[in-house]
Order: C-alpha cells, then sequence, then structure tokens
C-alpha cells in the first residue's frame, strides 16, 4: 500500500480518533462509589463453617504459632499472644458462638481486630482470602444463627458466608475480661 492512499489515510485517521478516545476516557476521574456500597470481608473458618469481618477492622492476620494460656479466664479466652512486643488477647470464637471445637493446627491465624479503644486476636481456623461484596447483596439474617451468633451478625452472603460485625464484637463488654480474685 502506497502512504499516500486514501485507504492508509482513512486508517491513520481512524487510528488517531481511536486513541483519543481512548485518552480521553482515560482522562476521566473515576466514577466514585457511594460510601457504604461494597464490603471487603477477609474470609475464615470456624469448626467448619465459613465466616467474615470487615478488613477496615482488621490490623493484620498472624501466624498462631506461640502462645500463653490464661488460668482462671472464661473458655473463650484462648490465651496471650507476643505480636512484636505487643501482647494481645486471643479469643476463640469457637468456644464464645458454642461451635464444636476442631484443635489446632499449623493452618490457625490470628486475625487481629482493632478499633480506637480496643484490639484483640480472634483464632481462625483457616484463612479463606478476602473478597469485595456489594451490601445489597447481604441477607439480614439467617434462621440456623441464634442466639449469641445472631446478636454479633452484619449479614449473610449469597454463598452461604457469615459475615460478622467487627464493629460490636470490639465494643461489647462481653470481651473484657475483668475479675478480681
Amino acid at each position: 500500500m502506497n502512504k499516500d492512499s486514501p485507504t492508509e489515510v482513512s486508517y491513520q485517521e481512524d487510528k488517531k480518533k481511536i486513541l483519543k478516545e481512548r485518552a480521553r476516557l482515560l482522562a476521566q476521574e473515576p466514577e466514585k462509589k457511594e460510601a457504604g456500597e461494597t464490603l471487603e470481608i477477609l474470609g475464615f473458618s470456624l469448626a467448619h463453617e465459613r465466616y467474615g469481618i470487615e478488613t477496615s477492622f482488621i490490623r493484620e492476620v498472624y501466624p498462631l504459632k506461640e502462645y500463653t494460656p490464661l488460668p482462671c479466664t472464661p473458655a473463650f479466652v484462648f490465651g496471650l499472644i507476643n505480636v512484636r512486643g505487643q501482647i494481645l488477647s486471643i479469643i476463640d470464637m469457637r468456644k464464645f458462638f458454642e461451635l464444636p471445637e476442631k484443635g489446632i493446627s499449623d493452618l490457625n491465624k490470628v486475625i487481629i481486630l482493632h478499633n480506637v479503644s480496643m484490639e484483640f486476636g480472634i483464632l481462625a481456623d483457616e484463612i479463606i482470602g478476602v473478597k469485595t461484596i456489594p451490601l445489597r447483596q447481604l441477607q439480614m439474617t439467617l434462621p440456623t444463627l441464634t442466639d449469641i451468633r445472631e446478636k454479633y451478625l452484619k449479614g449473610v452472603t449469597q454463598d452461604q458466608m457469615v459475615v460478622l460485625d467487627a464493629a460490636k464484637l470490639l465494643i461489647d463488654k462481653d470481651m473484657i475480661v475483668h475479675e478480681e480474685v
């Protein structure tokens, strides 16, 4: 083809139009999502059930290597863990939710929850992963969740993952052990 042919000129003009349109689209500010439209959750398992918790309340996920059991505490207090010099309590949500115990393995992780006034770890049997879900897809209740688990329920995803309300867990007075002997 000759560079000056009408077909080549038309091709070059079309190419420029396409590139200009792409540049215009890329230069636009991304659409801002309304606050609360989606929820990013970390999925984990407890006693063969799948749970999730908002990542905005998670400081980090830490492997359960060494921990110190705490005598004379409620059964749901698993123990203490040292995370880079900071001593944190670990809550066993299986016992807190009265779920069957699976035992401890090298897959167990501690999910460290935090807000401005409280910080502690919750024991997870296994980490499933992080995913983003639309809030409108959360069901607000499940007939099988009763009593204590329903109290901390934020919702249930379409694939039956129970999403816990981390804000409620972090401010709940039942999580604070204050006993004097």
